[in-house]
């Protein structure tokens, strides 16, 4: 971008960080995630750092945080409060010990030691007391003013109103709302009509800013504090003591903190926590580290907007905003026309993502989504990049429409659309594209899952016109691979294995290895638990598919159309002269939990979500993907998303983990 280019950049992210942080700050209501207005401001601090003429007084980056609201007291602190630089990457952590050692003039090879806490997720306050009583709580405001909030602060049960000892001290800390309380007061905020708190530090900060102490007194918050401020006036040395001090004290502190001898200590617990963060009971979104001599801490001073002693060390972001660079339409194995974001490469969730599914046209005509545009991106279930919402405040008008072709990209057939479905279709059954994805398909983790048979070696085998069909794939040898690119003598051999190895197969996995259409894993699950062999299903009717869960009139009818195509039939054929075998599971007896359908959502502490698919399974239960009136139970872990929802709009019974292990065992 040349330099008016990112002056206009720089111009509308400003726009737009200004209506986020007024709703933020000032009323209360978050537009977007922390993630993404952090997303945001980094992308403006890298263009002010290329172009630092650009940089204004009202920019997002030049003060330290929020106003204060009009309706409380307000105090201006008597030490400043200070932020954090946030680092993404252990290279910034490095280049920040770097940068303390540059600063303090040591070796570059001494080792500094660092006190590790966990960055909690809640709201930045202060505590201060005269003869050991609580006078006092205020907000942080936006680091030189706060709100005085005493009244709502003595509604905490973790503040001591009296310490141990009748000093004259004023505490930090992070005032926090449980994971579980936030769901408690947002089931009571719907039943209420009112809005929800998007996340904990929400919940905290509008708990605080109520005028009725009453309001706080009934919100289960609480507290861990991280800092006692002047603190060689109690004669404390480091971090350390201090956290041990305000122990003494009679403060609640966060008992994960952990001194560390040099830098290279934070990765092992930075990993430690990233794991099992969602074990706790409260939210995090990183971790902190502090230089642990407060002496050097002095020496280090800060600059204008950070300490030079202390860093937050961020769990990779969420939700990050970045740009739609085009849209492209992608040609799936059934001919399904999806669309494809094309992103300006950005780091989420600790990889970096260029491309997002639009899923269908639909979804690109709710979202409003053009190319050009500023959008916010996630991964869904921390896997799947999905573009959440748009910007629109931020376009130039230079933004255009995506429109569906009427021609397939790849084959050039009529695009077709069925009067009943979202999707657009490529008519022509031979398109190329489809054939490569059917093939990538059956070779897939879930199908037939061939070490060593990844999409890029099944197109380079269908270029060389090794393989047009799965039948194709069991015949071939060593001396066809060979002389093929990426293929020396000893891979040829490994990958002639790794298929003769899998020529027997499950039923469940074969099914859903053809790749028919609506036929995901757990239909396929349901087919072969159901008809125990290939041969019932392909004899079975439209009516007595019906009968498996999960399988209405159009699955039923595009599993009986499959079968009945003169392709798919000479396709198993061919399967079982090249010496397919597959293995049919046995009858179940009824278990325990037979007739009942179970859907899973969120996050459990003690099953992997193909472990608990697997014991309900095992006791005779059926698993859905999906939430309807027929689900006896919605089996809700940490963070579950829109299935949780679902299940209470139709009032299916919700059951926490602890109640679904008593079903099971």
């Amino acid at each position: 971008m040349n330099q008016l280019e990112v002056k206009n950049r720089i111009d509308s992210i400003k726009k737009q960080m200004k209506e986020i942080d007024y709703a933020y700050y000032v009323l209360d209501k978050p537009l977007v995630s922390d993630a993404v207005r952090d997303s945001l401001k980094d992308e403006l601090e890298e263009l002010e750092g290329q172009f630092p003429d650009l940089i204004t007084t009202d920019s997002p980056t030049q003060r330290i945080g929020g106003k204060a609201l009009g309706k409380f007291e307000k105090y201006k602190h008597r030490v400043p409060k200070w932020s954090f630089d946030d680092l993404f990457s252990f290279a910034e952590v490095e280049e920040f010990d770097a940068k303390v050692k540059r600063f303090l003039d040591l070796p570059s090879n001494q080792a500094i030691e660092y006190v590790c806490e966990l960055k909690i997720d809640g709201l930045n306050m202060s505590f201060i007391y005269e003869g050991g009583l609580l006078i006092r709580g205020v907000t942080r405001g936006d680091g030189q003013v706060g709100e005085v909030v005493t009244n709502n602060v003595r509604a905490i049960g973790s503040v001591p109103l009296k310490l141990k000892d009748n000093l004259d001290i004023e505490v930090g800390g992070e005032v926090f709302m449980p994971k579980k309380s936030l769901i408690k007061l947002n089931e009571e905020q719907q039943k209420k009509g009112e809005d929800l708190f998007a996340n904990p530090r929400n919940a905290a900060a509008g708990t605080m800013r109520q005028l009725d102490p009453q309001v706080a007194a009934n919100r289960d918050l609480d507290t861990f504090m991280w800092t006692i401020y002047e603190p060689l006036k109690y004669g404390l040395k480091t971090q350390h003591e201090i956290m041990k001090k305000m122990e003494v004290l009679g403060f609640k502190v966060n008992p994960h903190y952990q001194m560390v001898k040099s830098v290279s200590e934070t990765l092992k617990y930075f990993k430690h926590w990233q794991e099992n963060r969602q074990k706790l009971s409260y939210e995090i979104d990183g971790i902190v580290l502090k230089v642990n001599d407060l002496e050097l801490q002095e020496r280090l001073g800060r600059t204008a907007k950070h300490v030079r002693w202390a860093a937050a060390y961020k769990f990779p972001a969420e939700q990050v905003t970045t740009v739609v660079e085009n849209i492209e339409v992608q040609v799936g194995r059934t001919g399904v026309l999806t669309p494809v974001a094309h992103l300006r490469a950005v780091a989420l969730a600790g990889s970096v993502v260029k491309r997002a599914t639009l899923h269908n046209l639909d979804e690109v005509n709710r979202l409003d989504v053009r190319v050009g545009d500023t959008v916010i991106l996630q991964k869904a279930g921390d896997v799947i990049p999905d573009i959440v919402q748009v910007l629109p405040k931020m376009r130039t008008g230079k933004e255009k429409k995506f429109q569906m072709p009427v021609l397939c990209p790849v084959c050039d057939s009529p695009v077709k659309k069925q009067a009943d479905e979202v999707a657009y279709y490529c008519d022509n059954k031979h398109c190329y594209a489809q054939q490569l994805e059917r093939l990538s398909h059956f070779v897939s983790k879930g199908a037939y899952d061939i070490v060593g048979l990844g999409p890029k070696i099944i197109e380079q085998l269908q270029k060389a016109d090794l393989v047009k069909t799965p039948a194709d794939i069991f015949l071939l040898t060593e001396d066809d691979l060979s002389p093929l690119e990426r293929f020396a003598e000893k891979s040829a051999q490994n990958l002639v294995a790794a298929i003769a190895e899998k020529k027997k197969i499950a039923l469940a996995r074969f099914i859903y290895a053809l790749g028919i259409r609506h036929v995901g894993e757990e239909t396929a699950i349901a087919l072969a638990e159901n008809f125990l062999s290939l041969k019932n299903i392909q004899a079975a009717s439209l009516e007595e598919l019906q009968q498996t869960e999960d399988i209405g009139p159009r699955v039923g009818a595009s599993i009986r159309e499959w079968f009945a195509d003169k392709h798919n039939q000479k396709l198993l054929e061919e399967l079982a002269n090249n010496g397919v075998k597959i293995i049919n599971p046995e009858k179940k007896s009824p278990g325990k939990l037979k007739g009942l359908t179970f859907v899973l959502t969120g996050e459990m502490e003690n099953y992997s979500r193909d472990e608990a698919k697997a014991k309900i399974r095992e006791l005779g239960g059926d698993v859905s993907g999906s939430v309807s009136k027929k689900t006896s139970y919605v089996v809700a872990g940490d963070n579950p998303g829109s299935k949780y929802s679902k299940a209470k709009e139709l009032g299916v019974k919700i059951i926490a983990e602890t109640e679904f292990r008593k079903l099971i065992n």
